[in-house]
């Protein structure tokens, strides 16, 4: 068992569903026997989120208890600290899916003590202009699909509110012209939906691609030029890691650390679940750039 002695919980009282007490009474008995000194933190604002996370480089471990939304607030902050504290990730959101790719169980006593218990990975983060994501950056039907989601619908029924915009989102969904520099790679055509990804995990479902890890230095570009049923055979067939970008029609699929995307008329970037202004289409992989705790590998 892994001892700091001190650490920060920050958690969100607006992700997933409202039982915070008994959220906190899953977790904090599990870190206080491996912190000595725990600081229990509940923000009202993004703002105070922020400032929280600033002030965390003095800390052994920093906690986040949050959904996906609040792990890429605090990561976007983290980022900028001159010495980064360890991190540790527990699942109290809608989807989690961070936390999916980490192999971090999904009831919270259970990951609570399978992260005091685990190991320490070194974690890569995407970067685009200002912003970092660490699970996912995209355009097209998965940021049309994010504007889509009905927040009522999204408290109520958590993950499935996302299938159910997806759904509306891709009947109505219009290919754009895409033009991709990538370590070599020259990749152009028409596409629904593009994909730059870290995690392995998108609205809880697990990406069938094999080679996806957060810790290769690599990011996992994937195109989707039709959203039929032919696109989601040949998804399928990424779990084979033997299939090559020439055995694919409906999609192109490549590994990069660095990229350039053009996209015509694309505006608006989904990272990590939140909606940005598309910027530059300039993307990096930050190798290594997170020190996170995990499960132990199997």
């Amino acid at each position: 068992m892994h001892t700091f002695n001190n650490a920060v919980l920050i958690y969100n009282k607006h992700a997933g569903d409202d039982d915070v007490e008994a959220k906190l009474a899953a977790v904090v008995p599990i870190l206080g026997k491996s912190v000595k000194e725990l600081t229990i933190v509940r923000p009202d604002s993004p703002e105070e989120m922020a400032r929280i996370c600033e002030a965390s480089c003095d800390m052994d471990l920093v906690v986040i208890m949050g959904g996906d939304g609040t792990v890429h607030q605090c990561v976007n902050t983290i980022f900028t600290l001159p010495v980064r504290p360890l991190l540790a990730i527990l699942p109290g959101g809608t989807s989690n899916d961070f936390t999916r790719t980490l192999g971090i169980p999904q009831d919270l006593r259970e990951a609570a003590e399978a992260l005091v218990n685990g190991e320490i990975r070194a974690i890569d983060i995407g970067k685009e202009g200002d912003h970092h994501f660490i699970n996912f950056w995209g355009i097209g039907l998965v940021a049309e699909t994010s504007e889509n989601v009905n927040e009522n619908q999204k408290k109520s029924f958590g993950s499935l509110s996302y299938i159910a915009s997806t759904i509306r989102t891709a009947r109505a969904a219009e290919s754009f012209e895409y033009h991709i520099l990538a370590d070599g790679a020259d990749l152009r055509g028409e596409a629904v939906a593009i994909f730059v990804l870290n995690g392995s995990s998108l609205a809880t479902t697990s990406i069938p691609i094999a080679a996806i890890s957060p810790s290769d230095g690599k990011l996992d570009v994937l195109v989707m030029k039709n959203s039929n049923l032919a696109m989601l055979r040949e998804l399928l067939s990424l779990r084979n890691p033997d299939t090559t970008n020439e055995q694919l029609d409906m999609l192109e699929y490549i590994q990069a650390s660095e990229l350039t995307i053009r996209a015509a008329g694309q505006e608006k970037v989904d990272m990590d679940g939140e909606l940005y202004e598309f910027q530059s289409g300039r993307i990096e992989v930050l190798k290594g750039h997170l020190n996170m705790l995990c499960p132990r590998a199997t």
